[in-house]
Formats: structure tokens, sequence, C-alpha cells
């Protein structure tokens, strides 16, 4: 379930025993969907841990090599649970806490457990130990998670959003407030205690100047910055387990460096990793790292900087088409970056599909995907752009928002457009859009303030309605929304209507294929409603297609009958599409 949304899941790294690195756990696929499995490197083989029918995504390990995994909902609603890394029965980690979703979970060698639940009224955390009795020691805001507790579990981190007053708050087990990090005059990220400092050492990234810095907040010095450690692309950070030297993994223009940091001498030094996208990078004891690698053609996998020997590294074999390729389009805030991918075997111009991103705060990658191979395979030029607002271009891009919340991002698909057909690879008439979550909702945007420019639109799990999305969302999309519109829907109600793809439904004239989902707390299906009742307030004919599950998926199956029901609509709609019928790649969850 690597694909764009339609199940999302960005693949993450098996989780490594603190006491026996031998030992991990990790995520993979189950006839298709995404399990729960262990997994010993002196015998490398897997033992699935949970067998759900929606499938399990969160775990963790702890020092007693115990197994945790987030028994959850369709509406991401649940509990921790754990078992014994050899087997046996399930049991509550927390038997007495109340549900929640899942908001951050952090162990200490000593066993002191602490878990971030979100409910209705903010986040609580909970600190205990495995199967005891546990104590709601810290109560927040709606917006807030558990970062980190520290190494003697005497300090907790909180992180708000990033650009708030109380972007990290720093608590005493008794709930009591010890710090609080603003991000008011640079956004501020807290990334985690230092495992081998007496005294809490946090490590931090802030943005400053136009740049990343990494720096460290201890009490009672506050935070310092690295002068000699900064980035111009979005980077984040991670310690090694003896808490000297720190990991850093940077997306830059679509790729991917992972470098080491030295504090000790203040050195920064790049490692040997393949030019592609890293998805997950760790340190491990020795001085080794483990992380997820893919490009355009390979799925991704599994690989460690020493060879050592992973679950998942021998990746998948996936079909891999077309010919691959950057283009530059000069727009008003720079030039705006799209990877394009066309057939090899088709004479140009092709029909062209833009696949567009969701986020805002995301970017497209040399990455495998799924829905690219599918459509290139079938005869399409496909076209993915990291439009202002994407991440791995700096602070500067991301904050572009010239020409408003939607509109600047339509406007650069639609300059890139342009180009496309400007240079041969896509031909008027039949260019199409597709799009899940915020990249669903470009798509609607798109139809419906550029109707002439498209000839086809499939939206999967979008927002519709900017107003609606908000009053029915969770809060960490509320704030945003807040951050991005300048205010709340009561605020600001005309920034959101001119936003809202609602606004302008009746304008929408290219075939529409809407994908939701009954569940879905991030776009929820109240906002899809009143879009659909503004097309049909329009007589805008349209297909719908509604899904019993929420927003990220952990089912296979359901994955790729969306992706197929795509194929077939796009395929349909854009005229003169190729006849060629390739059904969707049979895509397994990450290993």
């Amino acid at each position: 379930m690597t694909g764009r949304g339609y199940g999302v899941y960005r693949p993450v790294l098996p989780a490594v025993c603190p006491t026996d690195p031998d030992l991990m756990v990790y995520a993979g696929d189950a006839e298709g969907r995404c399990e729960i499995f262990t997994w010993d490197r002196a015998t490398a083989v897997p033992r699935q841990v949970t067998d759900r029918p929606h499938g399990t995504l969160l775990s963790a390990i702890d020092g007693d090599a115990a197994v945790w995994w987030f028994d959850e909902d369709r509406r991401g609603q649940g509990h921790w649970r754990v078992q014994d890394f050899g087997g046996g029965p399930h049991t509550p980690a927390f038997p007495g806490a109340a549900p929640g979703r899942p908001r951050g979970l952090a162990m200490t060698d000593r066993g002191v457990v602490a878990a971030g639940l979100g409910d209705p009224e903010g986040l609580r955390v909970h600190l205990g130990r495995r199967g005891g009795p546990d104590t709601v020691v810290l109560r927040a805001g709606r917006h807030a998670r558990l970062c980190d507790l520290a190494p003697r579990g005497d300090l907790l981190a909180v992180s708000g959003p990033a650009h708030s007053a109380r972007a990290v708050t720093l608590a005493a087990p008794d709930g009591t407030t010890v710090a609080t990090l603003s991000g008011a005059t640079g956004r501020i990220w807290a990334l985690g205690f230092s495992p081998g400092s007496a005294d809490p050492l946090l490590l931090v990234m802030c943005e400053r100047d136009g740049r990343y810095r990494l720096g460290t907040w201890r009490l009672p010095d506050g935070v310092e910055l690295y002068p000699w450690c900064s980035f111009g692309t979005e980077t984040t950070a991670r310690w090694y387990p003896d808490g000297e030297r720190i990991l850093l993994r940077q997306d830059r223009h679509g790729r991917s460096r992972l470098f080491t940091a030295d504090p000790a001498r203040r050195t920064v030094t790049a490692l040997p990793v393949p030019v592609g996208s890293v998805l997950d990078a760790a340190p491990r004891t020795g001085g080794d790292v483990h992380y997820i690698w893919t490009d355009a053609v390979t799925p991704p996998r599994t690989m460690s900087l020493s060879g050592a020997r992973l679950p998942g590294q021998d990746g998948w074999r996936l079909p891999t088409f077309g010919r691959h390729q950057d283009l530059w389009t000069p727009g008003p805030d720079g030039p705006v970056h799209t990877l394009v991918t066309t057939p090899a075997d088709r004479p140009q111009p092709c029909p062209l599909v833009f696949l567009v991103h969701g986020g805002p705060a995301g970017h497209d990658r040399d990455a495998y995907d799924p829905m690219v191979q599918s459509l290139v395979g079938s005869g399409f030029a496909v076209a993915r752009v990291n439009y202002r607002g994407s991440t791995g271009y700096g602070p500067s891009w991301r904050a572009a928002y010239t020409e408003g919340v939607g509109h600047t991002q339509v406007a650069d698909l639609v300059r890139v457009r342009a180009e496309l057909l400007r240079r041969g690879i896509g031909r008027e008439g039949a260019v199409g859009l597709c799009g899940t979550s915020w990249g669903g909702y470009l798509v609607l945007l798109a139809l419906g303030t550029h109707p002439e420019l498209w000839n086809s639109g499939v939206a999967v799990k979008p927002v519709a309605d900017c107003a609606t999305s908000f009053r029915h969302s969770t809060p960490a999309l509320q704030a945003l929304d807040t951050a991005l519109f300048g205010g709340t829907p009561d605020q600001v109600p005309e920034r959101y209507a001119r936003a809202s793809p609602a606004t302008c439904a009746g304008s929408v004239r290219s075939p529409l294929l809407i994908v939701a989902a009954r569940n879905d707390a991030k776009c929820p299906p109240e906002q899809i409603e009143v879009y659909l009742a503004a097309l049909r307030a329009g007589s805008v004919r349209h297909e719908l297609l509604w899904l019993d599950s929420g927003h990220d998926g952990y089912d296979g199956a359901e994955h790729v009958a969306v992706m197929e029901r795509s194929l077939r609509f796009l395929g349909r709609s854009l005229a003169g599409s190729p006849a060629r019928d390739t059904p969707a790649p049979d895509v397994p969850a990450p290993q």
C-alpha cells in the first residue's frame, strides 16, 4: 500500500528492541492487508502478530521485547495492546485507559511508558508501566501530541503547531510546565531526547532566516542552535543510540540525502545512499544506519549502510514502465518542479494525467508509484507537480500562497499544463486530473475554476467544502486551516468560500469521479455531501463511490479497487485515450 492515498501509507522502518537489536517489529503484508509482524535476525523468519479485518499500522517494541500495537476502529479510535515477542495472548497495555486516537508513544529503558491519546477535549498523556495502572499526568490542547519522554522519565516533550507560541511544551511527570518553546518568530519542532545525556537534552529543528537549523534545548540554557548545521530545504533528525551523533534526512527537489552531524567536532558528513528517495531512516547501535529507499523504477526496500540483513530487504518485483524526466516551469515565485513520466512504446503526444499530491505540506518524489506505473503502462503520460506550498523546496516555497489558498496551487498546475502541451508531451482535449485528500481538493477546485482546460477528474477522499470540512475535521487539520486562511470560517468566511470547490461546483463540465469514505475524519463525509448538493443544483453529471472506511486505509484490496476504478474512468473519459486495458498491479503492504 505505497500508493497515493487510496490507502495512504508511507513505509516505516522496523522498530528495534533497545536491549536486543536482533529483535524487530514492523508493519508488513498479510494477504493484502497491513499487519504487524515480528522478525528475529537469527532466524530471519517473520511471525504475524495481528490479524484484523481492516489492517493494523502502528507498532513498537520495548526493552523487554514486548510488542506494542494500536488496536483502532475505522475512525482511528482505540487502545494500545501488547504481546510477548514469541507470541501468546494480547493484553491491554493500559487496562484502565479510555480509548482515543494515537498521539505519540515513548518508552524508557526503565520500563516507564508515556502514551498520548486524543479525545474531543484534546491530548491526554498516560504514564505508567506495561499492563499496570496508569495515570493521566498531562492534558494539552486539541492540536498537541506527545513527542518523547526523557530517558530517566523525568520530563515530557509535547508538540503543538510549529508556528505557535506553544510549539513545544516541556512538562514534569506531575504535569507541571517546566518550559515552553515558541515558534511565533520562526517555526520549531521537537525531535526527541538524547539517550546518552544525564540531564534531559532535547533535539530541535528551527526555521530561521529561510533555513532549517539544527539545535538542542536543555535547562537552564534554553535553545542552542548549531551555526555549522543548517539546510535550505526540509530536514529532520534523530539521535544515534549513544547520544553523541545525529542522523539527518533532507528532502530536496523530490529526492533525499542522509547526513551525520557530530556536535563535538562540529562536522556534517554525507552518507553514501543511492540517488532517489529515503522514506525513513534510523541510526542503530554501532553506527549503522537502516533506511527505506526507492526511486521511480524500484519499489521501496529496506537497506542498511553495513549490509545487515533486514526484513523487506529484497523489495518487491513489480512492473515498471516509461521514461522519466524532470521539468522546471517558470513561475512568479520561482520555477515549478514537475516529475514527468511518458510511455516508452507510444508516440507522443499522449493523453496526459496530472497526479496531484496531497498535503499541502507534502511533495511528489523520485519514488516508485503504482498509480504512475499503471497509467504509463496504459499509454498515458503522467505529470506530478510540486506546486507552491509543497515541501522539499525551502520555507519560502512552502509559504508561497500568492494567489490565495488553493488558487495558487491550481495556477501552477495550469502553467505546467501549458508547457507540457507546448512540448508535445500531452495533447489538447485529453488532459485529466487525479488526486487524493488535498490533491483531490485541488482536482475539484481546478475543474470548477478552469473548466475549459481539463477533460476528466478523479477526486479521492477530497476536501470539497472548506468551511464544513473545518467544522467536522481533526484538531490538527483545524490548526492547519486556521494558519493557512488566517482564521477560522467564522472569522474569515469569505476566504473559505473563495477557496472552496463547492462554491464553483456548478461550473464543472468535465466527467468527474468522486471517491469518499464514510468514516473519514480528515476529509469528513459531511463536507462531501455539501459538494454533491452543489453538483446536483448545477445539474453536473458525476460518478460517486462511497467506501466504508476511513481516510488512511490499511486494506490493500480497497486500495487496488479504487486504483482500477480510477484507471477505467480516466480511460473512458479522456478523448482518444488508449484502448489497452492494463490492470493496476497487485500492490502488497510494505515489508
